[in-house]
């Protein structure tokens, strides 16, 4: 076929994530035609491993997505390598590589992405040994000293849970205000409160230290902080119509439906808890809905078809 044409599917997905591929999976054995479109923007990409995933605890998350891969394929699900540039009403989605595929259903997948603080050394060791998720990392750091990053509202109840897994806990207020009583509850648990601004992560084949802008150095071997998510912006759901949350997130109903018929949602681009065993158990139930709505969707083409063959 010539990829310039417009092919049909019963659903694309976009995004080839947990939440996608899990759909897939549900419906590829509903035998119907699925496409899977992925930009390859894995979330959890600079992770060496995933946990909380019964069965696959201590997974590297490439291995996740490689073995799923084989098992969508095996059901007929086809997965496509890009990322899409434009899409209609209807549903048309044009690609980068020129490809167009049009669906009856479109399942958004995209995940999102985490906004880190500007400070040096964040980025090199975002998914290492600086953290965001305590039920995904907490373990690995058990009983050791880390520090937890003020990012925002929510930055002091994230301190607490993390004493859950270590007594040995600073609370670095950067550029974040603490209240009275909020500083009351971290001294009561033993969390040690460091005002002033986080000028750097110290770093060499690790993070070291947490170092302020006054020159302070506090030795830690892990720092979670609280991120903020922002949907990817590819301008994707606004050019078909969805409405929006403030960070670029999808909102959609307990089924995944968005506001836009037709259009549905699950995992990260929708659900900022999300951890990887909870995207994959979206991703299977909105597939459910989806095809639910396109059997109904047979049985009304069906049921009109009979009757204009019946007053032929």
């Amino acid at each position: 076929m010539n990829h310039m044409e417009s092919e049909t599917h019963d659903v694309a997905i976009i995004g080839g994530g947990p939440a996608g591929l899990s759909a897939a999976l549900v419906l590829g054995r509903a035998r119907r035609r699925v496409v899977v479109i992925d930009a390859a923007q894995p979330r959890n990409a600079p992770a060496e491993h995933m946990h909380g995933f019964l069965s696959r605890d201590g997974m590297p998350p490439a291995d996740l997505l490689h073995t799923a891969r084989v098992e969508v394929r095996h059901y007929g699900v086809e997965i496509v390598e890009d990322r899409v540039v434009d899409a209609t009403a209807g549903f048309a989605l044009r690609l980068a590589g020129g490809r167009t595929i049009e669906a009856r259903r479109l399942l958004l997948a995209t995940g999102a992405a985490d906004v880190l603080p500007e400070v040096p050394g964040a980025r090199e060791r975002w998914g290492r040994d600086f953290l965001h998720c305590p039920y995904c990392h907490g373990w690995e750091v058990r009983d050791r000293p880390i520090g937890v990053l003020a990012t925002g509202p929510g930055s002091v109840e994230h301190a607490h849970l993390l004493r859950q897994w270590t007594d040995d806990v600073i609370f670095f207020t950067h550029s974040h205000t603490v209240t009275a009583e909020e500083r009351a509850t971290l001294e009561a648990r033993g969390i040690e409160v460091v005002d002033g601004a986080v000028e750097r992560l110290v770093v060499d084949d690790r993070l070291r230290a947490v170092q302020l802008a006054d020159g302070r150095t506090f030795p830690r071997d892990a720092v979670f902080i609280r991120p903020a998510l922002r949907g990817h912006t590819d301008g994707l759901a606004a050019a078909l119509g969805c409405e929006l949350l403030a960070g670029g997130l999808v909102p959609a109903g307990a089924d995944g439906r968005t506001s836009v018929p037709g259009i549905w949602a699950a995992g990260n681009a929708t659900n900022p808890r999300a951890q990887v065993i909870t995207a994959a158990g979206e991703g299977s139930a909105v597939a459910i809905v989806i095809n639910t709505e396109l059997v109904q969707d047979d049985l009304n083409t069906a049921i009109q078809q009979a009757a204009a063959d019946a007053a032929a």
